[in-house]
């Protein structure tokens, strides 16, 4: 009975306070005021036994406590075989992956992490700031011999229009022990707090196995997300960006322009939901590698509109290299379709004439097929 007290009060005060967080406390106001504890409940207010539990009782994950979940290898190779692919609806829900009933302890912490989505999808039309949700939606067994491994797709949910297509990324479970390791040596205090699962011996390609994996992978970003500290830091930037801005730049030095539009357009959807479109060049960058698609795949409008956003973004940075390649394909542009390009023209000659470009400039794919990501 007592343990049941004490879960319906957890409920209330979450509850509280995910309503109190979207109902209108800037993040500037209300990260400043609240201690770090009060993101963190489970570190703070909880006892040792009801923390092991949290991941569960918010979003489903279930936890990876057990000595069974020890595991030696990198790469899940040489493994047990498993399903090959997975469909989706085999083990999507984590409740659907344990065959047992829960206790009687932690009904009241399934209706808590309901009642929490719930709230939270409601709350997306809402002008109050919001977290990132992030949603494993397939799961793959992937065979490249000597390899065989798990790769999971996620959907990065952020505020905004309803119908706005959700950006995807898909990573494998030792792309994530990266990220972590990576955060854990730079920052030791903010990752104390924040749970991983761990490595297993055997049975990592079972429907059980990677339905708790999925839920684990979800809360881990999303607790990321939910510090400044961690949010902006330059290896969980790199996590979502890096891979998928290397294929886009090489299906667009081999010709596949279609293909790389797609992914262009992902990495311009994903910046977007991560809030990075300020930063000083791989939103350039983004830009740079749609305008040249939609230029090959001969799509004129939507090109100039990438050169005229990027034109936006630069401002009057005019040494940066970007600058006159933008310049010249909007010059270009606005010419074959018949509208005004003075102002970009005189722009560009300016530059030409105070010798800060060559005559002519760089175009914009000489520059996107030199350009190193690192």
């Amino acid at each position: 009975m007592h343990r049941g007290t004490q879960e319906g009060a957890m409920a209330s005060r979450l509850l509280h306070r995910l309503r109190h967080a979207l109902a209108g406390d800037g993040p500037g106001e209300a990260a400043a005021a609240r201690p770090e504890a009060e993101q963190f409940p489970e570190s703070s207010e909880l006892e040792d036994d009801d923390a092991e539990g949290l991941s569960s009782r918010l979003s489903g994950t279930l936890s990876f406590t057990s000595a069974e979940d020890d595991e030696d290898d990198e790469d899940e190779d040489d493994e047990e075989t498993g399903p090959d692919p997975l469909p989706p609806g085999d083990w999507t829900s984590g409740e659907d992956a344990e065959r047992s009933p829960p206790p009687d302890g932690q009904r009241g912490g399934q209706l808590l992490a309901r009642q929490l989505q719930d709230f939270w999808k409601k709350s997306r039309n809402t002008l109050a700031p919001q977290r990132l949700l992030f949603e494993v939606t397939s799961a793959t067994v992937v065979k490249d011999p000597p390899s065989k491994y798990v790769l999971y797709t996620l959907a990065v949910i952020g505020p905004g229009p309803p119908d706005r297509q959700p950006a995807q990324i898909s990573r494998r479970y030792s792309d994530f022990e990266r990220l972590h390791r990576n955060l854990q040596r730079q920052f030791r205090g903010p990752m104390t707090a924040i749970s991983f699962p761990r490595k297993r011996l055997r049975r990592n390609f079972t429907a059980e196995t990677i339905a708790r994996r999925s839920r684990a992978f979800e809360q881990f970003l999303g607790h990321l997300q939910a510090v400044p500290e961690l949010r902006h830091a330059p290896d969980l930037q790199d996590f979502f960006m890096l891979p998928e801005l290397r294929r886009a730049q090489s299906l667009t030095c081999t010709g596949l322009y279609r293909e790389a539009l797609a992914l262009w357009a992902n990495a311009w959807q994903l910046q977007a939901q991560l809030g990075t479109l300020s930063g000083p060049d791989r939103p350039l960058l983004t830009l740079a590698g749609l305008a040249v698609c939609h230029q090959e795949l001969e799509n004129p409008g939507e090109a100039r509109a990438c050169c005229e956003k990027a034109l936006q973004l630069l401002g009057d940075k005019s040494l940066h290299p970007l600058l006159a390649p933008f310049l010249e394909a909007h010059v270009r542009l606005s010419w074959h379709l018949g509208l005004d390009k003075r102002q970009s023209e005189a722009r560009l000659q300016t530059l030409q004439e105070a010798g800060l470009t060559p005559t002519p400039p760089p175009s914009l794919k000489e520059l996107l097929i030199k350009e190193v990501l690192d």
